[in-house]
C-alpha cells in the first residue's frame, strides 16, 4: 500500500475529501486502465450502447469506450479529479463533465450505467439514494453494469458491501443476471471485487 500523506478533509460525501487525495496522487483505487470484465462486456454486446460513468476518476473507460464508439459520459464532483482526468484524455477531453451524480441529466437517454468504484466511495448513509437514482436513471431493461467490493468492511473509503446486502439494496428495481469474481483488481480490491450486471425491472 501507498504511504498515507496527511490529510484534513474527512468526510468522503464531500468534493474536498476527493480533491485532496487527487491533488496528492493517492488513488490506491485507480487500476490505470481499462478492466478485462469490461473489455469482454463491450465485446459480447456487439452494438454500442450509451452509457454513463459515475465517480469516474480517472475516466480511463470513458476513453476507451469512446474509442470502441459508444456514447458515453463520465462525471466526478471532484474538480481535481475532472480536471485531472480532462488533461489525460486530451482530444476526448469533453466526455467528462464535473457533475453531482444525483442531480446529473445525461445528454442522452441510458442503456448502460458503468460501476466502477463509485458504490464503495460513498458513505453508506448515501447507499439508499445511489439504488434510487439508479433506477431513476436506468428504463426497463437498461442494466447496472461493472465491478462491486463484495466484502463488508468497517471503514473506509471503499465501503466494501456484504453480497447480501447489495442485493436488499438492489433488488427491488433490479436483477442480478451476471455475478462473477475477476482476477485482474488492484491490491485494495483483491479477492472480493465482482463483475456484475444488473437489468432494471
Amino acid at each position: 500500500m501507498p504511504t498515507v500523506p496527511s490529510f484534513s478533509h474527512r468526510d468522503p460525501s464531500r468534493a474536498e475529501f476527493w480533491d485532496e487525495r487527487f491533488a496528492n496522487a493517492f488513488m490506491p483505487w485507480d487500476a490505470a486502465g481499462v478492466p478485462n470484465a469490461l473489455r469482454d462486456f463491450v465485446a459480447g454486446e456487439g452494438v454500442p450502447r450509451a452509457t454513463l460513468i459515475p465517480g469516474c476518476g480517472s475516466a480511463y473507460e470513458a476513453a476507451w469506450l469512446d474509442a470502441q464508439g459508444w456514447p458515453v459520459r463520465a462525471i466526478d464532483f471532484s474538480a481535481t479529479a475532472v480536471a485531472s482526468a480532462k488533461a489525460r484524455l486530451g482530444r476526448q477531453a469533453a466526455l467528462v463533465e464535473q457533475a453531482d451524480f444525483f442531480t446529473y441529466a445525461p445528454p442522452f437517454a441510458l442503456e448502460v450505467i458503468y460501476e466502477r468504484a463509485f458504490l464503495c466511495a460513498l458513505p453508506r448513509t448515501l447507499w439508499q439514494d445511489y439504488a434510487r437514482r439508479m433506477a431513476q436513471l436506468l428504463p426497463q431493461g437498461g442494466r447496472l453494469a461493472g465491478l462491486f467490493f463484495l466484502r463488508e468492511t468497517h471503514k473506509g473509503p471503499p465501503f466494501g458491501i456484504a453480497p447480501d446486502a447489495l442485493d436488499a439494496l438492489l433488488r427491488d428495481d433490479f436483477v442480478c443476471e451476471a455475478d462473477r469474481l475477476v482476477d485482474d483488481s488492484v491490491p485494495v480490491f483483491a479477492g472480493a471485487e465482482h463483475w456484475m450486471i444488473w437489468r432494471r425491472r
